[in-house]
């Protein structure tokens, strides 16, 4: 068709029309939570991390596509907001803002967010979807199986507007191109969960974002293809992350581990846009 019209074009002397520009596409983090890991042995199924301690983050993502937005994961939930952090304990969590708060200071309002993005079903990445009642949800087809069913493991309760009541759905198998033009595509990464996703933005001027979820949690896990205990597939997660790394390098990425501040660190702070 794009030929065809070309050649009309051309036939009847008249220029033909200009490609449309792309939607302008932007990213911005959040503030998803604090952690403190005082023995990371679980993420270690070799028993790698036993006694080791790291600082974890908790972060989100915050994507403008022509003026439409997509939330990529929620967080731990708004509760924990000014929760004392136990330095002491062997895991604890606390927030600073929610949120809704968050975007409150960029004059977003939760009813514009169309989307929300969950990298999976754990209470770190989906503990505020319901401040956003209005988005379509989008969830790995496994990972929402999994909350329909009950499987161990799960806990629907931060999902059930879209599990179990009127919110609207839409469960992902395989990739998602999310608005249609390849920019923003949600990537199968099963493992770590049944439907655990990461995502791929592809910025302007060749720059690309790779967002791991938790297909790592950390960059040690990442450059030694750890697998954490709580994991519900060795091998699929071995897979996934041999496909993101070959993915990394095909496209020229900046990989982010979501909850590694040394990664997080590449894009630029709160209240500021990559794009």
């Amino acid at each position: 068709m794009i030929f065809a019209g070309l050649a009309a074009a051309m036939l009847s002397g008249q220029a033909p029309a200009p490609a449309p520009k792309p939607a302008p596409l932007k990213i911005m983090r959040l503030d998803c939570g604090t952690f403190v890991a005082n023995d990371l042995d679980g993420f270690s199924d070799t028993g790698s991390m036993k006694g080791i301690a790291k600082p974890l983050t908790g972060s989100c993502y915050l994507i403008s596509h022509g003026g439409q937005y997509l939330l990529w994961d929620t967080g731990i939930d708004a509760a924990a907001k000014g929760k004392p952090l136990d330095k002491a304990a062997t895991f604890d969590f606390t927030l600073e803002a929610t949120l809704v708060e968050q975007l409150a200071s960029l004059g977003i309002k939760p009813e514009q967010i169309g989307r929300v993005g969950i990298s999976h079903y754990h209470f770190d990445h989906s503990g505020q979807a319901a401040s956003f009642p209005q988005a379509t949800l989008l969830i790995g087809r496994g990972d929402f199986d999994a909350l329909k069913a009950g499987a161990p493991g799960t806990d629907a309760r931060p999902l059930a507007h879209w599990v179990s009541g009127p919110g609207k759905v839409e469960p992902v198998s395989g990739d998602r191109d999310v608005f249609g033009d390849g920019r923003v595509v949600m990537l199968d990464l099963p493992g770590h969960t049944p439907g655990h996703h990461g995502l791929l933005v592809r910025l302007g001027g060749g720059r690309n974002l790779l967002l791991t979820g938790d297909l790592a949690h950390f960059r040690e896990n990442y450059d030694a293809d750890g697998v954490p205990r709580f994991n519900t597939d060795r091998a699929d997660t071995l897979a996934s992350l041999d496909r993101f790394k070959k993915m990394a390098g095909v496209e020229g990425a900046i990989v982010i581990v979501q909850h590694d501040a040394r990664d997080i660190g590449k894009l630029p702070p709160f209240g500021q846009w990559a794009e």
